[in-house]
């Protein structure tokens, strides 16, 4: 489930946003009056999306913004004059009068984006650093030299372990290494 942070000026606004959301089976996990309580749990929590007001005693939507981290979005709650036209690209902005079935849909298909994006990001293969590189290579040079097989059969013997053992190839390599430098 995405984390939902509910924040407006006026904490009855936010009481009322926070009991639409939760009547329409999301979970709420922080409600804030402030720009910095906003922020504070925007970090703690790490990833979701935060339902926002324009203005705050202590700040604007824009500075809340530039402070969330990576993984979170913001829906913008105001009036099309006080965004129109100056919002960042990533921010989706909802205005005023609000219908209760668009802030739904609207959350919905955000939180229906980041899942995508999250499945994209895990399915991407991570980036290895050099030494893990020379690691794997090391190791096929291993088997090219003592079993006799070309580059490719050593990588897809190294790949194969791998898979059997459910080990990464960086550790189906090391125990390559460790097993034939006995």
């Amino acid at each position: 489930m995405t984390n939902v942070i509910v924040a407006f000026s006026k904490a009855e606004d936010a009481k009322n946003i926070k009991n639409i959301l939760m009547k329409n089976g999301f979970s709420v996990s922080a409600v804030c009056t402030s720009g910095a309580q906003a922020v504070n749990s925007a970090d703690e929590l790490g990833s979701g999306i935060v339902v926002c007001g324009c203005r705050f005693a202590d700040m604007v939507y824009q500075d809340i913004y530039d402070c969330l981290p990576k993984g979170m979005g913001m829906l913008l709650v105001a009036s099309p004059s006080q965004w129109s036209g100056r919002a960042p690209e990533d921010v989706v902005c909802l205005g005023l009068p609000l219908k209760v079935q668009d802030l739904v849909s609207t959350l919905e298909m955000m939180m229906e984006t980041m899942a995508r994006r999250r499945k994209k990001l895990k399915s991407q293969p991570k980036e290895r650093s050099k030494e893990e590189q020379d690691m794997i290579k090391q190791a096929k040079e291993l088997l090219m030299e003592r079993n006799h097989m070309s580059e490719i059969e050593a990588h897809r013997y190294i790949q194969k372990c791998s898979m059997d053992s459910g080990n990464n190839l960086v550790e189906t390599a090391q125990m390559i290494m460790s097993l034939i430098n006995i």
